[in-house]
């Protein structure tokens, strides 16, 4: 296991697990998880119309024969202006299938790439009391991370406190812990894990490793 201080409790660190923070990096899987993340985030609306779509066109432009021209059947052809479109996008899903195990492997090798630079941390609380204030928030961050970066601050579901403290800031990404996901910890330059939400999702995880033995 990795130990890491916990900022704001003096003198008190906090086990990371090697199976979670000290796996091996696979870039491939990586990169496949995010672009099915990506491709997933798609709404696959577009359209276009065909020549079938098209109003108008019903009536034949010019007799079959005798003109010298080409034999045209409607003005809604592709070859014409305001015809139809041949071959546009239509409507579809681009969601990909992306087994569980794999999502599970590519977040610890995100993770793990994060803590070998040095850029995960755990806090012990971001706000005291029960007012929410900002300023106390961005105080805890600034201790923990260099100015200007983009930074991923985990949660507990419970702690709305923090969130409202914290979600007008332009530079902070907030989840809760169950939402943590590839894309978004190689999106930001630090990840920032209360202490309530890093137990929470070590449990989470060892409760998705054993389920899946």
């Amino acid at each position: 296991m990795t130990a890491v201080s916990v900022i704001g409790a003096k003198d008190k660190t906090i086990e990371l697990p090697e199976e979670i923070f000290g796996a091996k990096v696979n870039v491939p899987l990586i990169h496949q998880v995010v672009v099915a993340q990506q491709a997933a985030a798609r709404q696959g609306t577009h359209a276009t119309k065909t020549r079938g779509d098209v109003r108008g066109g019903g009536k034949k432009p010019y007799r079959q024969k005798g003109t010298g021209r080409a034999r045209q059947g409607s003005l809604r052809a592709p070859q014409y202006a305001g015809g139809g479109v041949v071959h546009g996008p239509q409507p579809r899903s681009y969601a990909q299938r992306t087994p569980k195990k794999m999502k599970a492997a590519a977040l610890r090798g995100a993770l793990s790439d994060r803590l070998s630079h040095g850029r995960v941390q755990v806090v012990s609380s971001f706000v005291d009391g029960d007012v929410p204030r900002t300023k106390d928030a961005l105080a805890v961050l600034a201790s923990a991370v260099a100015p200007g970066a983009k930074i991923l601050v985990v949660l507990h579901r419970d702690d709305e406190l923090t969130w409202k403290s914290l979600r007008n800031v332009a530079s902070v990404h907030i989840l809760t812990e169950d939402q943590l996901n590839t894309y978004d910890v190689l999106a930001s330059d630090h990840v920032v894990f209360t202490e309530q939400a890093l137990t929470a999702f070590v449990d989470r995880a060892g409760s998705a490793k054993e389920a899946a033995k």
